[in-house]
């Protein structure tokens, strides 16, 4: 396997606090690898150590190569990373935001242009090349901020929750971008809270709680290891729930029914039997149903799982209700 990144045993401690206890993981060539954790479970940490930002305390990790301790300038060269809140100057313009990253970079001042140009291209900012950041919306922003990662050509590129705050269409956005970077060869580490930006983006996962790692394969993989299929079934109005949840523990005794943050029932190991029996019984007791039906596990299922911990789209969902 042709490893960019390598971690081996990561420990990094703070006062108080551990909040890298012996990390492993890798990623491949021209892949995403992402991250997956609830906060403080060491995301933003392993990305901080990667990209030479912090030293760790015991470990080693390797990006092409070259160690992130003893060759750190070499690692510099070669990276890009993209952080949770853009990078950007708002007094300037996107083309101007680019030249003066090129020319820090020590590139001549036609070159710096050339490449300023065409990374505006490259993320559809023509149109607002020459506007004040400050104009821009959350999308067009982060979309600069990707550009900005790349002007000096990195093979790898760290983006660390790079759609966080963004609605689902700038959100879409940020993700065209990454999946454009990765046909053209680019190496990604993500880390994200939102497991459908998880699911979309990345080749392997890596999922992290207090600092270790708690599982990793692919997105398959893990899906296929927390169970088969689920049956779902959601109350049109929420206080028929209980009464739901007395149907389906009489339909089928000794299921480990939970309750998510929407008010639906889900039920491991649920087959079409269960399915048709649930729906008679219902039926006959004259219950609403706004959803009833089978589906196999997703991310947010297998994070809760192996975390217990809801996710922030499972949040968000909470606060809105």
């Amino acid at each position: 396997m042709d490893c960019v990144i390598q971690a081996e045993g990561l420990v990094k401690n703070f006062t108080g606090t551990t909040a890298l206890a012996g990390v492993d993981f890798a990623a491949r060539r021209g892949t995403v690898l992402g991250l997956l954790g609830p906060n403080g479970s060491g995301k933003t940490t392993s990305v901080r150590v990667l990209t030479t930002l912090l030293r760790p305390d015991g470990g080693r990790a390797r990006i092409l190569g070259h160690d992130v301790v003893r060759d750190a300038p070499a690692v510099r060269r070669r990276i890009g990373l993209t952080g949770q809140y853009a990078a950007v100057d708002d007094a300037l313009s996107g083309t101007d935001n680019l030249v003066l990253v090129a020319r820090l970079l020590d590139m001549p001042r036609r070159a710096a242009r050339a490449r300023a140009a065409g990374l505006i291209e490259r993320f559809g900012l023509t149109e607002a090349a020459g506007r004040l950041v400050r104009t821009y919306s959350g999308g067009m922003r982060r979309r600069l901020d990707l550009a900005v990662s790349l002007v000096g050509h990195p093979e790898v590129l760290f983006l660390d929750e790079p759609t966080t705050g963004l609605d689902p269409r700038h959100r879409g956005e940020v993700w065209d971008a990454v999946r454009a970077l990765v046909a053209d060869g680019v190496t990604v580490l993500l880390t994200t809270q939102y497991l459908e930006e998880a699911d979309q983006l990345a080749d392997d996962l890596v999922v992290l709680d207090r600092g270790r790692v708690i599982a990793a394969g692919t997105p398959a993989t893990l899906k296929a290891e927390v169970g088969g299929q689920r049956l779902h079934v959601r109350p049109l109005y929420r206080e028929d729930l209980p009464r739901v949840a007395g149907l389906v523990a009489e339909t089928a005794p000794g299921a480990a029914a939970s309750t998510d943050s929407v008010g639906e029932l889900i039920v491991p190991g649920g087959g079409p039997g269960l399915l048709h029996r649930l729906g008679l019984r219902l039926d006959e007791a004259g219950i609403a149903i706004a959803e009833l039906g089978l589906r196999l596990p997703s991310l947010d299922d297998v994070f809760l799982t192996l975390t217990g911990s809801a996710t922030s789209s499972e949040i968000e969902q909470e606060v809105a209700a």
